[in-house]
């Protein structure tokens, strides 16, 4: 009996799963862009250490400018300035040019920006002689700088501490928001919530870490 040589149909591709080449073409495009701009910057001369000066001289701009009260302005100055301290950390773990001195310099740089850009804030107030405006100030400057050391004196331990309602991310969103808005009244109320999230996420924290280091070990 004489063997089939007819070519068999091609197989009838599913509705509900796109081929390959087609799941391929909707994401490449995005992806290689991504690519392309990481692979540039790695090979830049850029380090880390410049994001952290970039961001940090944003910051400060931006507090110059809260003193003025050009709040709006300030707010987004800020918020540009801020973004430059979180691409920071991730530039300096993707392009393997991170030093222990960056990371040092990155975490003191934070610090302070929330000072600096705070301390301004705080100026406002005086001028209007708002008293409790300006405790609440003082009150979220040291709950942000507790937040920041609790996390880093239980690391030192070796608790991972990254618990709490309000990190650096909420801290600077709630700040923005106050002062992009502070013409329909915002700045006030905003820093009455950083200062008691502040305070909250404090107490969470020293609590996380007391059941950390006192739990039975198994």
């Amino acid at each position: 009996m004489p063997a089939d040589t007819r070519t068999p149909p091609p197989p009838t591709p599913d509705p509900a799963r796109p081929s390959e080449p087609r799941r391929r073409a909707r994401t490449r495009p995005g992806a290689d862009r991504l690519e392309l701009l990481r692979d540039r910057l790695i090979a830049s001369r850029l380090t880390p250490n410049q994001i952290s000066m970039a961001g940090f001289t944003l910051n400060v701009i931006a507090a110059v400018l809260v003193w003025q009260h050009e709040f709006f302005i300030g707010g987004v100055v800020f918020i540009i300035g801020s973004i430059c301290d979180t691409l920071d950390g991730g530039y300096s773990r993707m392009s393997g040019k991170g030093t222990p001195f960056g990371a040092f310099l990155d975490s003191t740089l934070d610090r302070i920006v929330e000072g600096i850009v705070l301390t301004a804030v705080a100026t406002t107030f005086t001028e209007q002689r708002d008293e409790l405006a300006v405790a609440a100030v003082v009150v979220a400057v040291m709950s942000s700088l507790v937040v920041s050391y609790t996390r880093a004196r239980a690391e030192a331990l070796g608790v991972e501490c990254k618990v709490g309602i309000a990190d650096r991310l909420v801290r600077v969103v709630i700040l923005s928001a106050g002062l992009v808005f502070a013409d329909l009244g915002l700045l006030e109320p905003s820093v009455y919530v950083l200062a008691a999230l502040s305070t909250v996420t404090v107490v969470q924290r020293i609590l996380h870490v007391k059941r950390q280091l006192t739990q039975p070990a198994l």
